[in-house]
């Protein structure tokens, strides 16, 4: 049996959607977001960290997903 073809007639709605293809929402809660910048004063000599470990680990276990992960983290 062949295989049917279709007849895009709705194309700006077929481009929204090729562009969105794979695309990936990430939800975070209150708290993480109040988390995310490192609010302790630095202890030590050097420059102060701006992010906290939670935001750093987060964007690597994004990154570590293997869709599209360059383009998420950017």
């Amino acid at each position: 049996m062949a295989k049917q073809k279709f007849k895009i007639t709705n194309w700006p709605t077929y481009n929204k959607a090729l562009i969105n293809r794979g695309s990936i929402t990430f939800w975070l809660d209150d708290e993480a977001i109040q988390a995310w910048y490192e609010s302790a004063t630095p202890s030590s000599r050097g420059r102060p960290q701006r992010y906290s470990d939670l935001a750093i680990t987060t964007v690597l276990v994004i990154k570590g997903s293997p869709q599209n992960s360059e383009k998420i983290v950017r």
